[in-house]
């Protein structure tokens, strides 16, 4: 496998060094693994500019030449996944098995958009003789991009095999903590024959970049994955220049365990999802509600399970844990637990930092979790598992939809009756029952409430880089 790759701009099909920029650094040891270039003034006017002129002759591209570029640069990322896997691992911390599936779930998405791109079909509507009314869906235009760091190659892929499978344009603002997974897709997609211009990847000062893409009239769609407060900011410059987005938000995800499943094997199964990415995911099962007649048990099972975990470094195929991505969600770990023990929880599991060296923190099981602990109302987003006693499915789903997040939500049960409870009454954009896969490549995902508004994924995330247009054309009528 490689090193680090260098992190360089891609303007009009062009990698660019940019101006001088900031360290990206190895959380596992804190070392750094490069100098990230940032995007000035004149990059982002170039990349506009390339954007524009991409545009033009990719909405013309037919859309099977389109899919068939597509396709082959997801072709070239999967033979490239150790790569890109330990370029994750090295910047981002999670353990090199995540990071492969991270890549590979990234081909997926691709692949998937690739082909139902060729499917967005308009329709004919029934009209009087003489008149004909079709509608058609539209590229929207240039897309503004704005990518997080704790997904580098999955999250900037869904945003650009969206844009560019309907036919748009798009400049990617990805992380600038966790850049190479950006750097790597995109170079995929320039060896793959992406004419130059339709693809363009810039990295800089979050604030300087999205207030001079939004503005501009030749971007017609932002779309966010990130922090709530910064997604209103976003959405609230979105809408001063009336350009529709997709806000892909937190969340706060609330896990309901029902008295008819088995206890042990539902907290072994929630302890090795919160390990995925060091918890540190917008739709992690967080806030855990378990019935009264089964809540001892899965307590005394989660603990268990959560201190055998391997923590260490992420390039080590046994471990189960890595390093959290830095030491703003390490100082946050310590804070949210110290509150919610000195508000009455019971520690059962982990609590404090491991070592000095690197931003290691261990799964950390809290049971007993007072209501008003901040853990509990604002998203950890880190290894908490946080365990409330309820008595009723009711009073679960009360405490499920107390927040105002509504990402994704899970729930174990055996009951039909059950389900279709959990099913009517969970206030949520994505509801899994049994297990804990929030999206795949063919369903839509987003959220309601302040975890955002519009879709990314399936059928309905592709149409959200389209515009409807109806034409209506009346021709001359037959005469008898």
């Amino acid at each position: 496998m490689s090193s680090y790759p260098e992190l360089r701009l891609l303007i009009g099909g062009s990698w660019r060094p940019g101006r001088a920029g900031q360290p990206v650094v190895n959380p596992a040891d804190e070392s750094t693994l490069g100098l990230l270039p940032h995007a000035g003034p004149a990059d982002l006017a170039d990349a506009l500019a390339a954007a524009e002129a991409g545009l033009k002759v990719w909405r013309r591209t037919a859309p099977a030449e389109r899919a068939r570029i597509i396709l082959r640069a997801a072709a070239l990322l999967r033979e490239r996944v150790d790569d890109a896997a330990l370029a994750m691992t090295l910047e981002q911390g999670k353990p090199i098995g995540q990071s492969r599936l991270e890549v590979l779930r990234a081909c997926d998405i691709i692949e998937w958009d690739a082909n139902e791109g060729r499917r967005l079909y308009g329709r004919v509507i029934p009209a009087e003789p003489g008149m004909r009314h079709t509608v058609l869906r539209e590229p929207i235009g240039v897309v503004a991009a704005f990518s997080p760091w704790n997904f580098p190659v999955s999250s900037p892929a869904r945003k650009v095999a969206g844009a560019l499978s309907a036919g748009c344009s798009i400049i990617l603002k990805a992380s600038e903590e966790t850049p190479a997974g950006a750097v790597q897709l995109a170079q995929a997609f320039v060896d793959a024959g992406l004419p130059p211009g339709v693809l363009n990847l810039v990295f800089g000062d979050p604030a300087e970049i999205s207030s001079f893409l939004i503005a501009q009239p030749a971007v017609r769609l932002v779309t966010f994955t990130g922090s709530v407060p910064v997604g209103k900011h976003l959405a609230e410059l979105a809408g001063r220049h009336m350009k529709p987005a997709i806000m892909e938000l937190g969340g706060h995800g609330p896990v309901i365990v029902c008295d008819d499943v088995d206890p042990e094997a539902t907290a072994v199964a929630s302890v090795l999802s919160k390990t995925r990415n060091a918890g540190q995911v917008c739709v992690a099962p967080t806030r855990f509600f378990v019935h009264d007649r089964i809540y001892d048990r899965f307590v005394a099972a989660a603990g268990a399970r959560a201190a055998a975990l391997r923590v260490g470094d992420g390039r080590d195929e046994a471990t189960e844990l890595g390093p959290l991505a830095n030491p703003r969600r390490l100082a946050a770990m310590e804070s949210l637990v110290a509150d919610a023990l000195a508000r009455g929880a019971r520690l059962v599991a982990g609590g404090e930092r491991i070592g000095t060296k690197g931003y290691y923190f261990p799964l950390t099981v809290l049971a007993d979790m007072p209501d008003d602990a901040r853990a509990m109302n604002e998203e950890p987003f880190g290894p908490l598992m946080l365990i409330q006693r309820v008595r009723s499915l009711e009073e679960a789903i009360a405490k499920a939809n107390a927040l105002p997040f509504g990402l994704a939500a899970y729930a174990f049960t055996e009951s039909a009756a059950n389900v279709a409870a959990l099913s009517d009454e969970v206030a949520c954009g994505n509801l899994s029952i049994n297990h804990f896969v929030a999206s795949i490549a063919e369903t839509p995902f987003g959220g309601v409430k302040d975890s955002g508004y519009g879709r990314e994924g399936g059928t309905e995330g592709l149409t959200e880089y389209t515009v409807v247009k109806c034409v209506s054309h009346r021709t001359p009528v037959p005469r008898a």
